[in-house]
């Protein structure tokens, strides 16, 4: 900051020629108690000191004397240094005078006869080229410190000086002011012959903060200081203010946020150093454009309706009255932060009635332009709720709030939107609001008082909010599970979109994608799959930025579709796919994709891999997720009990889906999950001895059903005793194209038992031969292990069915072994030979399957499974399971 030393603001009127010059006006500034070295600065003043010139500039109060200061008084400087400090008021005696005066105090030996005529404003040539002949003679370097060149008048002073510099090699300048002097600072920056260091440089680095605050005895977090450097910009002064303001303060964080521009000294301070300065009109247009937080030339003169702001903020810039260029923008600008919170709160203070009128007039220029965000920013700030409402609905960014909802930048600048108001368009974006906030009612509330404010009130229906409505309707009878009426609607829907301006679809391809992803939602849920996968990939496929929440939705519903479906390998990488962007997007918590962990249990116990289900099931536990929806909670449920199942665990598997159908109908639980829920549930019976029950599960499927009812159909009376009948449905079943893959695997092992039953080895053989063929393809073990129990005798006396069922289970075939012979010396010999059972547990060790699965498919206790595996590994001389593999790989036991 500048000392004030010999500054002295006239009170009765100029200076005239006859007063002497102050000696207060050559000395070094005195140095501030609360001075922060700053060698990042200095050492740059020392490294580049042979430069002709270096200019210090920046706004009030940057500490631009006290860095020069500091520097040349550090004992840094090699050069014999002469301080001028020039003043606004410096009008009596030109400014040679001063420099002449400088130079001899400081030591330089210049004449007596040359001295500047007082009387002259300018100098003549002859003094300047005497000046530079005898400057140029000293063998000692000049440093000559001009501080406050902005404040002298006129421009022909900068002339004279460049002259003399220019023929002096032993002359050195450093000018510190506001804005640039008038020199062809240009010519000496392309000859690298300037230093500079502007406001950005002189801004406080986080440690110089904190030493002025240490020297302050104040202590703040690294939170609170970084708040404090945002606040200030770095800027000297407002760093001083607030360590005084924060002295003696125990909660200094606290404080920090709540002083702002408009605390006393800072005021103050503003107010002296800027504001007074400033014409009346100057004063005024800084005031307008203080509701602006960047704005360009174009937006300032909507607002302040000043036909020069280009020229007027070029010259408020340059002069460094805390108007900033914004970085990276040609043409934008920006008020200090400090100095634009005086600015407002002067603004409100002055002339509060016109605030609204700047308000609106920025939020019109804003909307003209389609920058909707700041449009309803300012109509906000000018309380204009109609305003702020239409906006969104004209600029079809109704689609924006229901994604964002209230933590979006549009839900937070509305989340005081008033319930009650004349306006269609309020009403609208209320009920928009309420339905990204999960209120149903409330959405429902408002959408109806917005359609009877057009109807009844003949309010105009622009195109824009017959959109709303209509997306509206749509996402509101999603989320009632209206699903035949939704897709009724949808079609309107499209219809309008499709009339709205052709760039509508550019600027907001979310509209489109809400559509998209509600009609692919709503068909999955009639159970037409097709149109479902049709729509979902649609929108998981889309780029469109804002929507990837949507893109998650429909890569989990399609990961659940594909798992259904028996395509468990696409099933997968959807579900990746959901959880790496969910991941990328910080997507957690509450809102962590489930459905796509349950997609990959789903997957996982389809290949019967029992450990993985779990870990995702446990992943996606509604019991943790209190806002899992009707699918997560049903889809769950389903393989959590078909894990349960393979545990052995048959009457808690039971249970979990008696739960489950035993709930309310959720409107979010599609029809094809609540038929597999149903099987599912029939099949168990089945195991447990009870298929009449399983009968009475599928009663509502009508008869004959859907092929996977037929074929339970068929299984539960085939259990009671009944064969001919179920064979006759299933091979009827079996003839019909694009039969899913799960749905032909069962069917096709229904058939097998039925014929092994009938004691038709030949026919029962052929089925498992269609069944394992079906099911190898994406390793789908599960439904074979469910029968395994009934068939492994065909398996174990067919070696092609055998050979099969390994491939299924991923076990390599045994290699062709010789004839053995003797054993030699080095040959392996197993000393005793391991059981039908053991060889068993042996396959599934090759396998790598866990012990949990072993003994699931063997339909064996976990404890069994354990003396197995140590039997073997004594018998094959083993200390671990995967070196009795190779060794049983080496005998060709395997």
């Amino acid at each position: 900051m500048r000392a004030d030393v010999a500054v002295m603001r006239s009170e009765t009127g100029p200076a005239t020629a006859e007063d002497p010059l102050l000696e207060s006006r050559f000395e070094f500034p005195e140095r501030l108690r609360f001075m922060v070295a700053r060698p990042r600065l200095t050492d740059k003043l020392s490294m580049r000191s042979t430069m002709p010139v270096t200019m210090v500039v920046g706004p009030a109060g940057s500490g631009k004397t006290q860095l020069v200061a500091s520097w040349v008084t550090s004992g840094a400087v090699a050069s014999t240094v002469a301080w001028v400090t020039l003043e606004n008021d410096d009008q009596a005696y030109p400014f040679w005078s001063y420099v002449v005066a400088a130079l001899r105090r400081a030591g330089v030996a210049v004449s007596p006869a040359l001295t500047p005529m007082p009387s002259r404003t300018t100098a003549d040539r002859s003094f300047l080229i005497r000046l530079a002949a005898e400057l140029s003679e000293q063998r000692t370097p000049i440093l000559l410190v001009l501080d406050g060149v902005s404040g002298l008048p006129g421009e022909r002073w900068g002339a004279e000086l460049e002259f003399v510099l220019r023929h002096t090699s032993s002359l050195r300048l450093v000018l510190v002011g506001r804005w640039d002097p008038p020199m062809p600072v240009h010519r000496y920056r392309l000859a690298g012959r300037l230093t500079e260091i502007r406001s950005e440089d002189l801004a406080f680095t986080a440690e110089e903060a904190a030493e002025l605050l240490r020297m302050h005895s104040v202590e703040l977090s690294a939170d609170g200081l970084a708040s404090l450097l945002a606040h200030t910009e770095g800027w000297a002064a407002g760093l001083r203010l607030f360590a005084m303001a924060l002295q003696d303060h125990r909660d200094a964080d606290h404080l920090v946020e709540t002083i702002t521009g408009n605390e006393a000294t800072i005021a103050e301070y503003f107010v002296d150093e800027v504001l007074r300065v400033q014409p009346v009109d100057v004063r005024a247009f800084l005031l307008e454009i203080s509701i602006l937080d960047t704005f360009t030339p174009e937006l300032a003169e909507a607002v302040s309706g000043r036909p020069d702001t280009r020229r007027l903020l070029a010259e408020l810039s340059r002069h460094n009255v805390f108007v900033q260029r914004v970085a990276g923008h040609p043409t934008a600008y920006r008020l200090h932060r400090l100095f634009a919170e005086l600015l407002r709160a002067q603004l409100k203070y002055e002339t509060s009635a016109i605030t609204p009128e700047l308000h609106r007039r920025a939020a019109t220029w804003y909307a003209a332009r389609g920058l909707t965000a700041d449009a309803v920013t300012h109509f906000v700030r000018a309380q204009d709720w109609n305003g702020a409402a239409t906006t969104v609905i004209d600029h079809y960014a109704i689609g924006r709030l229901l994604l964002d909802g209230g933590s979006g930048r549009l839900g937070m600048l509305l989340r005081h939107l008033p319930d009650e108001s004349d306006s269609a368009e309020v009403a609208i974006v209320g009920a928009a609001l309420a339905l990204a906030g999960r209120s149903v009612d409330g959405c429902a509330v408002r959408l109806q008082y917005a359609q009877e404010l057009v109807i009844g009130r003949n309010c105009e229906f622009s195109h824009g909010l017959a959109v709303a409505d209509l997306i509206l309707s749509v996402l509101l009878a999603e989320a009632r599970g209206e699903r035949a009426q939704l897709l009724q609607m949808t079609i309107a829907a499209e219809q309008a979109l499709a009339q709205a301006p052709p760039e509508v679809a550019a600027r907001h391809p979310e509209l489109r994608m809400l559509l998209l992803a509600a009609k692919g939602f709503a068909s999955s849920g009639l159970g037409d799959l097709g149109a479902a996968c049709a729509s979902l990939t649609e929108v998981a496929a889309s780029a469109a930025p804002g929507c990837e929440r949507l893109r998650i939705d429909a890569l989990e519903h399609l990961a659940l579709l594909e798992a259904h479906s028996g395509r468990l390998s696409h099933a997968e990488t959807l579900a990746a796919e959901a959880i790496d962007i969910a991941r990328q997007c910080g997507l957690d918590g509450a809102r962590a994709p489930l459905a796509a962990h349950v997609a990959l249990a789903w997957a996982a116990m389809e290949r019967f891999q029992v450990d993985a289900a779990a870990r995702h099931l446990r992943a996606a536990d509604p019991r943790r997720h209190v806002r899992a929806g009707g699918l997560v909670r049903s889809a769950h449920a389903l393989v959590k009990s078909r894990r349960l199942q393979a545990r052995g665990e048959l009457r808690a598997a039971l249970a979990l889906l008696d739960d489950g159908t035993a709930e309310k109908r959720d409107p979010d639980r599609p029809e094809w999950l609540e038929r597999e829920i149903a099987v599912a549930r029939g099949q168990l019976l089945i195991i447990m001895g009870r298929p009449q029950d399983a009968l009475a599960a599928i009663e509502g499927f009508g008869e004959p059903g859907p092929p996977d009812v037929v074929i339970l159909r068929a299984a539960a009376l085939a259990a009671m005793g009944d064969l001919e009948p179920g064979d006759e449905a299933i091979r009827t079943v079996l003839a019909s194209a694009a039969l899913p893959v799960p749905v032909a695997v069962d069917a096709w092992l229904v058939v097998a038992t039925i014929a092994a039953r009938l004691g038709q080895r030949e026919e029962a053989c052929e089925a498992l031969h269609h069944a394992l063929r079906l099911a190898t393809p994406e390793s789908q073990r599960r439904p074979v292990q469910m029968v395994w129990a009934h068939l492994r005798r065909l398996l174990r006396d067919d070696d092609v069915l055998a050979e099969e069922y390994r491939a299924l289970q991923g076990v390599s075939p045994p290699a062709h072994r010789a004839t053995p012979t003797a054993p030699g010396p080095g040959d392996l010999v197993i000393v005793e030979p391991l059981s039908r059972r053991e060889m068993e547990v042996l396959q599934g060790m090759a396998a790598m399957l866990p012990t949990e699965e072993i003994a699931a498919s063997l339909y064996v206790s976990i404890n069994t499974v354990k003396t197995h595996v140590r039997s073997i590994l004594r018998k094959l001389s083993a200390a671990r399971r995967n070196e009795a593999v190779r060794r049983a790989r080496q005998l060709g036991l395997i």
